[in-house]
């Protein structure tokens, strides 16, 4: 399971875990129909609380990104992964829109973000 917390994170668990499964399921990582690890089961690899990954599950059902199976457990969806893109459009367009409001309070110039973006890329 591609999910991995962190306690310096400043997200609360639940988004965590939340954003962690959404992202795998936009990358393709888990693919339509496969099955979750169970509430408990990922609660106890996570050393976290059930309510924390009931929370998370209950979060992706309510976005369609997974679904319920009473007996059965939790199924990744069938979706649309050109809405999860465009919904990751918008989130990073406000993470760049707070980094150019923080650069320009320092006089970093747009060329210089250029760059910087540049040598993110070839890394």
């Amino acid at each position: 399971m591609p999910v991995a917390i962190s306690p310096s994170n400043p997200d609360p668990l639940y988004k965590q875990v939340t954003d962690q499964l959404r992202d795998a399921v936009a990358a393709g990582e888990l693919k339509p129909g496969a099955t979750l690890p169970s509430i408990r089961d990922l609660a106890d690899e996570l050393k976290v609380s059930v309510i924390t990954v009931k929370r998370s599950y209950a979060d992706l059902e309510a976005e369609g990104l997974i679904v319920t199976r009473p007996g059965l457990g939790c199924f990744v969806a069938q979706v649309d992964r050109d809405r999860l893109r465009e919904r990751k459009l918008t989130e990073v367009r406000a993470e760049l829109g707070r980094t150019v409001a923080s650069a320009r309070q320092f006089g970093i110039t747009r060329a210089d973000v250029a760059r910087l973006l540049s040598e993110i890329e070839e890394v």
